[in-house]
Parts: C-alpha cells; structure tokens; sequence
C-alpha cells in the first residue's frame, strides 16, 4: 500500500475548508484510558462534536483496572492519587466524594513505598530471622540520605561522575556501599546485612519507577520527575470512579471498544485517502471531502479525519510503531521512543482466611543474605520469584479482609505472567514460609494478579527516563505531526498524548489526564473558536 503524502502545492487544508464551510473537524482519538478520555471531554465540552473514541480492549480505563472483591475493590493498575495540590485527579475526586471513606493507612504524607499505611515493615531473610527494627530504621536513613543524593544532579546541575555511567542504580549501590563499609562501629555480619537490605530497597525501587532495574534510570535526569505537594491518597471505591466521571458525559456513539487501530495514513492527499478506502474497507460508500489521515482498522474499516489524538502507551509505540504509521514517524521521534524506557510492574493479590502475620506488621520485606555483593538484579529465567521485593498488608482489614498484595517487576514479572494462578500461588507460599520462618502458613484461598507486560494493548504499565534519553525526548514524543517546519501541510494531522508524552509528571494518572487534555487544547486554539463553549486551558 502506498504512503500518503501531500503535494507542496496543495491548497485542499481542512483547517480553511472547515472554517468557510462551518464543517466539523472529524477528530479520532486512539485510546480510552485517562489521556484519551480526557481529551474526548475536552473537545466535548468546547463544542467539537464529530469526534470518534477507538479503544482496542473491550473496557475504558487503559491502565485504570478497578476488580471487585466481594464488598472492596482491588487494583490492579493505577492506585494513588499523587500529592492533591492542584493535581486535577485528586479534585475530581474530592468534588465527587470518592474520598469521603479514605482512612488514615490510606493516605501517606512522605515518600510513598508501594502501599501506604501505617504500621511496621518486617523485613524478613531468606533465613527465617527477621531484621531488627533499629537496624532497618538506620539503614533507611542512610539510603534515603543518598536518594536525596540522586534528586540534586538534575535540580542543581550538578555534573555526573563516570564511574556511575550515569546510572541511579550504580550511583546508589557504589555510594551506599561506600558508606556501609566505612562505618567504624558495624560488625562484619552488619554490614553484611546492611548490603542485602540495599538489594532489596533497589528492586522496591525498581517497582515503583517501572524500570528492570534502577541501573537503566538516567541519574541526570531522575529529578526532573516533579511531585505534587499534598497527602497520596487511595479511593476506596477504586480508581475506575475517575474514569466513569471522565466518561458519563461522552455519548455512548463516540466510544467504540474492541476496535484496534492497523495502521494511522497520514499527509494524504484526497486521491491518496480515495485509494486506501477502496482498497481497504470495500463497505465505505460515500467519497467524504478531503482529509488528511485515515485511521485503517484492524476489522478493515476506514475513518477519514482531519486530526488523531494517539494516546497508545510507550510500550505499543516500541513494539508497533514501524508499521502503525504510514509514512513512518520522523527519525529524531522514532530514536526518542527508542531511547525512553517502559518496564512492566505486576501486583499478587494473595487473599488468606485468616491473618499469619501480627497485627503492627504492614508489610513483609524480602531480603536475600546471599544477594549482599550482587552487581546485577537480572535472575535466571527459573529464579524470577527472586524479584519479589515485598508482600504489603492491605489496610483496613474490614475493607479488605486478610490480603497481601505483592510486588514485582521487570522482565521477572513477564516471566511471572506466563506461569498459571496455581504455580504462582504455590510460590508465594513457599517465599512466605521461608522468610517469615512459619511453615504452617497455609496457601491462600485466592489469587489475583496482574499482567501489563503481556496485555498486547498496553505492553508495560508506565515510562521512565532510560540511561540516554533525557526530558527533550518527552517533548519530542509529545510533538505533534507534521512538524511546524512543514508549513504547506494541513497542521496537527497527529498528536500524542499519554503519561509517557508529560515531561514532569510521566508515570502519573495525572500526567496523563494533563496531556489528554494539553492536545485537546492544541485542536481548540487551532480553530481559534469553541463550537458553543468557552475554551478551557489546563494548568500544566
């Protein structure tokens, strides 16, 4: 099939034709989780109305995944609303009484560690002797100490050695090391224990920045990732209440589920868009006025439109996009895909009929004594289990009843993926025996989990800054096609949104949201009017 592209002399723009004929901009947008939701309402609500949602699942939500549990929801993506300041996700749910039953153990003020709550982390060893609690608490001073560390070469331009290879990971490890080692008053067996408990904060790390291991997390870049001030907060009702809020005003004709995208045309001239149409989708009747893409379904319909919002995560751009977009993407935004990184954190919801741990212990940390010189946290395909870092207590337990929720990530957790509930389980039990010391730990009763890294829609479950990549390729993913250069071309024929396209707040529910709505606003101050409403720019 050829590639589209738009003569130099062409004078057929949508963005002229629509504004002397009053047509409706016909707007596609590729996605129904956060960013395409929120760019849908955005258009909605400035009076654009030929506007067509696809979603290539069979829900909305993306990486929103709220499971129902009896009387409690579980999730299996997004969980926290990330500080409250100004963040749009915390005040749709503040104004819509999603918060009302938040509890105290669910919401966290400091630096959140997978789950917030309160009580006591046992970190336990692969030996059955769980570690001390004044040993723990001094070692989390050190290696927050040298967290903080990490934030300033980004902040404070501060130049990065290269001994680290400007990896977060070989920084901390070296630097941790460093400091363990020299300590006068530890005993040998101390430190010994002090280096294991580093490998276990690393994978925890690791998890919560989605990255195989925080040896591939850019250390120049680590702090540009912005925090909102304010609490974390968990919604009780599950995080799925966002995305109905988001959806019950868009009218049930404009989303379409289970409807993959093959392939975006772009920079089609109307012969160009006239030939895919015959040649792809043989029901298409009606020669609609030109149009610059054709968005070409995997079911073999044709949607001819002015504008497509892509909102599709990095890890489909990574694996798909030499053949999504026709003609290809730009080189210096194809490298900016290739260079950012998109890993895979799985949870193990593990439900239990009744509690085996005390009731102070919120969480239970694994620490291996044999990982304490371990240079690298890649594990053999049949020791992937060594990934998990920690089982947290979800709190309270008359919500949740007697359940542990699991963490693990990186090319482990796709290995995890591909075993079946049963080997899973059986597993997790054995993990549980072995480091709490307790053999009469039954199994438990359910498991659930989930399985980003192999969802062929969502393919990891959040972006983070690779070793080599940098905040300009964020923006540079971000840029809309064609590029502005391109003067003669019809302007914004594709625009990208999604977490992984917000330079300061990838990895977030909100930063996606604020890019969903960053490309609404771009269509709307194109056409430099609102079909029936005031135009509404986001703070971002």
């Amino acid at each position: 099939m050829q590639s589209c592209e738009v003569s130099s002399d062409s004078t057929d723009d949508p963005l002229s034709s629509a504004l002397h004929r009053h047509r409706q901009p016909r707007i596609v947008v590729i996605g129904a989780g956060l960013a395409g939701l929120a760019a849908t309402k955005t258009l909605l609500e400035n009076g654009f109305t030929n506007v067509t949602v696809l979603e290539a699942s069979d829900r909305i939500g993306g990486r929103v995944q709220s499971i129902q549990h009896g009387k409690t929801t579980l999730e299996l993506g997004a969980t926290w609303i990330h500080g409250a300041n100004g963040n749009p996700i915390y005040h749709l749910a503040e104004d819509n009484g999603l918060l009302e039953h938040t509890t105290e153990e669910e919401r966290s003020v400091g630096r959140i560690s997978l789950y917030a709550k309160n009580g006591v982390a046992h970190y336990q060893t692969n030996n059955g002797k769980r570690i001390p609690k004044d040993l723990v608490e001094e070692f989390s001073d050190l290696y927050n100490e040298v967290y903080e560390l990490t934030q300033e070469f980004f902040q404070n331009g501060k130049p990065v050695g290269a001994e680290s290879q400007n990896s977060v990971g070989i920084f901390t490890r070296d630097v941790v090391r460093k400091k363990i080692m020299l300590d006068p008053y530890d005993s040998e067996s101390t430190k010994k224990l002090k280096l294991s408990m580093l490998q276990q904060y690393l994978k925890v790390e690791s998890c919560e920045s989605s990255s195989p291991s925080m040896d591939e997390v850019s250390l120049s870049e680590f702090g540009e990732w912005t925090e909102i001030p304010g609490a974390h907060h968990v919604i009780p009702a599950g995080f799925i209440k966002i995305i109905e809020i988001l959806a019950q005003d868009i009218p049930s004709r404009v989303l379409r589920l289970s409807k993959p995208v093959r392939r975006i045309h772009w920079n089609c001239s109307s012969h160009d868009a006239e030939e895919i149409v015959d040649q792809v989708d043989h029901n298409q009747d009606q020669r609609p006025s030109h149009s610059p893409v054709c968005v070409e379904c995997e079911d073999g319909e044709c949607l001819l439109a002015d504008h497509v919002i892509v909102t599709a995560s990095l890890g489909v751009l990574k694996k798909a996009h030499e053949t999504l977009f026709s003609p290809g993407l730009p080189l210096d935004k194809a490298q900016a895909i290739q260079k950012l990184g998109i890993s895979t954190t799985d949870k193990i919801f593990l439900e239990f009929a009744e509690p085996f741990w005390s009731p102070e212990c919120n969480s239970i940390q694994f620490v291996w004594e044999d990982e304490a010189q371990l240079e690298s946290q890649a594990y053999p395909e049949e020791l992937w289990y060594r990934k998990i870092c920690s089982f947290d207590v979800l709190y309270p337990p008359e919500r949740y009843g007697h359940m542990l929720s699991g963490w693990i990530c990186g090319d482990e957790a796709l290995r995890m993926e591909r075993c079946d509930d049963e080997t899973v389980a059986e597993i997790c039990t054995e993990l549980l025996r072995q480091f709490t010391g307790n053999q009469n730990i039954p199994k438990p009763r359910r498991i659930l989990r989930s399985s980003w890294g192999s969802n062929p829609y969502i393919r990891g479950s959040y972006s983070f800054t690779r070793v080599g990549s940098s905040g300009r390729d964020v923006e540079k993913l971000a840029e809309p096609l064609p590029y502005i250069k391109n003067t003669k071309a019809p302007p914004l024929q594709v625009l990208f949104a999604g977490e992984a396209t917000h330079r300061k707040y990838y990895s977030t529910t909100h930063g996606a949201l604020l890019s969903g709505q960053r490309e609404a606003n771009r269509l709307i101050e194109l056409y430099q009017y609102s079909f029936g409403a005031e135009t509404t720019k986001p703070n971002i």
